[in-house]
């Protein structure tokens, strides 16, 4: 009864007699690195002309647990579909990945982006201006 209390005790004693390892990071000064698998804020790709990749299938609003993600398809004069509206609630997302790893075109990717702090719930429904990669400006 009295080993553990004494194990205890000695934990505590060795960590406050070793204040050069720092345990607690400082947050809005010291960033937190995420790793390389983190799952973080949704992002649409453009192709190599700058249109955008999906072509609203619908496979990622499908395979959602969390039911987070809305679209709504069309088709241009050529006959291509894309996403005419693309919304994702990120007040509902548990980012799983699900919608990633289902896209057949390579079309929607995590970042590495944590920081989603809003005072307003309506900023957190991010629509297919604010998740579409900005376009590149040719030099």
């Amino acid at each position: 009864m009295i080993m553990p209390l004494i194990k205890g005790l000695a934990l505590t004693l060795k960590h406050y007699l070793n204040p050069f390892k720092v345990i607690t990071m400082q947050y809005p000064d010291e960033k937190w690195t995420p790793y390389p698998r983190f799952r973080g804020l949704h992002e649409l790709q453009r192709d190599e002309n700058g249109k955008e990749k999906c072509v609203a299938c619908g496979l990622c609003s499908t395979v959602c647990p969390a039911e987070c993600i809305e679209l709504e398809g069309d088709e241009n004069e050529q006959g291509e579909r894309f996403a005419k509206t693309y919304e994702i609630n990120m007040l509902r997302c548990i980012f799983c990945g699900y919608c990633e790893e289902v896209c057949p075109e390579e079309a929607i990717f995590l970042r590495q982006d944590y920081e989603l702090v809003s005072e307003n719930a309506k900023d957190h429904i991010y629509n297919k201006e604010k998740l579409l990669v900005p376009l590149k400006k040719k030099k």
